[in-house]
């Protein structure tokens, strides 16, 4: 996907939250002008003139939702998208999780996932037997689930195609929608749709980034123009009661650098919460996130990251010392543009995606490379972009014999660490 300026329009600029029409008075965090994070861009496309909107997140004054004031349209975004969720081993693994625990306490009849990318979760339930259905905006992505016969829609999710999915191929009884909820500008459709499709007695299983780890980590890259908003479970509680829907238990989880697993039911359906549910209620509690003093704060600590990375790339330049990255992912993209022309000391940055090698990277155009072109480079320094997923990218770097270049992480804070020697032999890069 790339997004070249054409003049026509966009993006929208709005005063007031899109789940209660609060005001959007109080500031979280300005990064400026930034490209669209996914909008990769073909060689050719470098001398022209990229769309660049402006990215602030701005804190409702009522019901505490983090969300970004500048929207680009959802369509510039997701009608053809670079991210593929099975390029994680680790991701198809936590999948694989999720569907065995699920198993374990209930079979459903039909599962319905929302924003199913490439089939990386649907397909272990297939495998079982159970029917599925993925509703995905990105043809391209869902041509790949179909290619491994997960039957998907290319649509928007909403109340209309939520009716025409009940109409086609009945309700729900497990509705999955991870990591989406940050992804939908018109959020009160989206879950008024997740409440038409829900069958009686069924389950709803979202996962969504925490607002709580964003915060205390610093983890401001994760903030970009299709991520609209950052949610606290204060703030999903609030926009699931807004439509007959009620949370009946939360679970922490360690992805994406913390996130919630937030289990739904319809409200009048409810028993009570669970014990972790009212454990984390009262954590956030404590923790202000219902008060602006929870929000206050956050930029100064961005700057520090910021400035103390442009001095460990100075200092690796006046060593002579070559720099590159690894992973090139949307959070990376928003590091890299908030960092500016400093960015340039990066060569470039390898990844296993097949629809992003060969392309560059918006804003920065750093070139992005194939993980065995980065090896043969023999950078001194590797940035692991993804730092969610650096356990991961540690093994990969070891397996490409990537001794004596060290590997390097700057959220929270910069920490330089040695690459291990890989030991067992004939392992290949998922590809």
């Amino acid at each position: 996907m790339s997004a070249i300026s054409d003049g026509s329009p966009s993006w929208r600029q709005i005063t007031q939250c899109r789940v209660c029409s609060g005001t959007l008075a109080l500031p979280f965090c300005d990064l400026g002008e930034q490209p669209l994070a996914n909008s990769y861009l073909e060689p050719a496309q470098a001398s022209e003139p990229e769309l660049r909107i402006r990215l602030r997140a701005m804190v409702c004054d009522t019901c505490r939702l983090v969300q970004l004031d500048h929207l680009a349209h959802a369509g510039s975004i997701f009608s053809d998208y670079a991210y593929l969720s099975s390029m994680s081993e680790s991701w198809v693994q936590h999948a694989a999780d999720f569907c065995s625990t699920i198993l374990r306490k209930r079979v459903p009849d039909f599962v319905v996932e929302l924003a199913s990318n490439d089939g990386y979760l649907l397909q272990h339930f297939q495998s079982v037997g159970i029917r599925c259905l993925g509703i995905e905006p990105a043809a391209n992505v869902a041509a790949l689930a179909r290619d491994k016969g997960i039957e998907t829609l290319v649509r928007f999710f909403g109340v209309q195609t939520a009716g025409e999915v009940v109409s086609d191929f009945g309700k729900a009884d497990l509705l999955i929608a991870n990591n989406v909820l940050a992804h939908v500008p018109d959020i009160n459709d989206f879950v008024a749709g997740m409440k038409r499709l829900l069958a009686p007695g069924g389950l709803i299983s979202i996962e969504t980034p925490h607002l709580v780890s964003l915060v205390q980590d610093v983890q401001f890259d994760t903030i970009y123009h299709e991520h609209y908003a950052y949610w606290s479970l204060h703030a999903v509680e609030q926009l699931f009661a807004r439509h007959g829907l009620a949370v009946v238990d939360v679970e922490r989880l360690r992805t994406h650098g913390g996130s919630l697993r937030i289990s739904a039911t319809h409200a009048d359906e409810v028993q009570g919460p669970s014990d972790m549910l009212r454990i984390i209620r009262a954590q956030e509690l404590a923790l202000g996130v219902h008060s602006d003093i929870f929000y206050r704060g956050f930029e100064p600590l961005v700057s520090q990251i910021i400035v103390g990375f442009e001095t460990f790339l100075a200092q690796c330049e006046a060593r002579g010392e070559s720099v590159a990255a690894y992973g090139a992912a949307a959070k990376g993209n928003t590091f890299l543009n908030r960092l500016g022309a400093r960015a340039g000391a990066i060569t470039c940055v390898a990844d296993v995606n097949r629809l992003k090698i060969g392309r560059l990277l918006p804003g920065t155009h750093i070139p992005i490379v194939s993980p065995e072109a980065l090896a043969a480079r023999k950078p001194d320094y590797i940035v692991v972009l993804p730092w969610n997923l650096a356990d991961e990218i540690r093994a990969v770097l070891s397996r490409l014999g990537l001794r004596g270049s060290r590997m390097v992480t700057a959220i929270p804070q910069l920490v330089i660490s040695e690459i291990p020697i890989c030991k067992a032999k004939h392992l290949r890069l998922k590809d």
